[in-house]
């Protein structure tokens, strides 16, 4: 079974001495369960995995019991050290204060029990880790798969892989486009926005969330303003409601609104988004286009192909923890500018030989960025591009 490059990471980290409790961070479907059960299948000490999938929201003894039951068996095999392993802990109400009594009541008396969370929902995994466990957590964060891990897994092209995107459980389901998009829609897009994001943060107009989605998704890598955005939209609230839609579908792994590249902070805050998903299969899920006609018409495929390339920069920036922004300034702009400490990177992405690049070399003259790069027609092949190591670039 192929294994992500995340599975060393882990095994590595529970090889250590106890010191931190392990977070595996991640959206939907992008096979964290899996990994870790494969992690489990190749360790060395003894474990115990719960699943809080099916637990009442309330019932934050839960924990407690898990960690009982663990300390019991721990006990009765004489283990030196014992791992225990939740799943979907964000489902858990105040969970991060549960986790916190018994990490803590551990550490006091000397046991050696290792513990590793998994979860969904970032927004609640980090809301919680941010404010009862800091200091006592490491996190894994797990992005959407590469183009490289789709070609060696599934053996997707270039194309298949913009096109249907990096989720490892619609692969089989490419060759009939209706159970491709069901799959997308129900197992990825509903399960987010109904279980993650609905049930874990206070929205006051659902139906105005799941239109955000739905246009931002449609209109992913191009700009689109808040105030031209609730125009389209029947359930019209206000930019700020908007915005803060928009950052929980950000936090949930769906889709982000990227900010113009501006030294002020406060005028970037303002500035119009450029809309980019996670993942492209959620942006062509609502095209009327099958995979054939896409490739064929060259000016969506322009769109798909700067889509795709974006997904990759922002699951990249989630992963390795940099910033993702875009440039204008009059009719010039960059397609990405990526941003980790004092480092800065250009990027434009060139999907024809039509498409103009003045607005690099004004980049370039304007911001002396570290690096300045051309994806597709004229510069790194988009396969090569979808390869690197982005780190390497700052």
């Amino acid at each position: 079974m192929y294994k992500r490059a995340e599975y060393k990471v882990i095994m590595s980290r529970l090889a250590e001495p106890r010191k931190f409790i392990q977070v595996v961070v991640g959206a939907r479907q992008v096979g964290k369960s899996t990994l870790v059960k494969q992690v489990l299948s190749d360790l060395a000490i003894p474990y115990r995995m719960f699943s809080a999938d099916n637990v009442p929201i309330s019932n934050n003894a839960w924990i407690s019991d898990c960690w009982a039951a663990v300390r019991s068996i721990k006990k009765a095999e004489g283990a030196e050290s014992f791992l225990l392993v939740i799943d979907e802990i964000q489902k858990i109400t105040n969970w991060s204060e549960a986790v916190k009594k018994e990490w803590d009541d551990d550490s006091f008396n000397d046991m050696n029990i290792k513990v590793l969370l998994l979860g969904s929902s970032r927004v609640m995994l980090e809301k919680g880790l941010s404010e009862s466990l800091a200091g006592r957590f490491e996190e894994i964060r797990m992005g959407h798969w590469s183009y490289p891990e789709m070609k060696e897994c599934f053996g997707f092209t270039l194309d298949q892989y913009m096109f249907f995107g990096g989720y490892p459980g619609a692969a089989g389901l490419i060759g009939d486009i209706d159970r491709f998009q069901q799959y997308i829609q129900s197992a990825i897009i509903d399960a987010t926005i109904n279980k993650d994001i609905l049930m874990d943060a206070p929205v006051g107009k659902p139906a105005l969330l799941r239109q955000a989605f739905e246009l931002g998704a449609s209109y992913s890598g191009s700009l689109l303003s808040l105030n031209k955005m609730l125009g389209s939209l029947q359930d019209a609230g206000n930019t700020s409601t908007l915005a803060g839609y928009v950052n929980l579908l950000d936090e949930s792994g769906l889709l982000c609104g990227i900010q113009k590249f501006i030294i002020d902070a406060a005028r970037r805050r303002a500035s119009i988004p450029k809309f980019q998903v996670y993942d492209n299969a959620l942006t062509t899920v609502y095209s009327p286009y099958t995979f054939e006609e896409a490739v064929s018409d060259r000016k969506f495929w322009g769109h798909v192909f700067e889509s795709g390339v974006g997904a990759y920069l922002v699951n990249q920036a989630f992963v390795n923890h940099f910033e993702v922004y875009y440039w204008r300034e009059q009719n010039r702009e960059v397609d990405f500018v990526l941003r980790k400490k004092g480092s800065i990177v250009a990027i434009e992405v060139k999907s024809n030989a039509a498409k103009r690049t003045e607005g690099l070399e004004a980049f370039r003259q304007k911001f002396h960025p570290t690096e300045a790069i051309i994806v597709g027609d004229g510069g790194i092949r988009a396969e090569e591009f979808l390869k690197m190591d982005l780190r390497g670039l700052f």
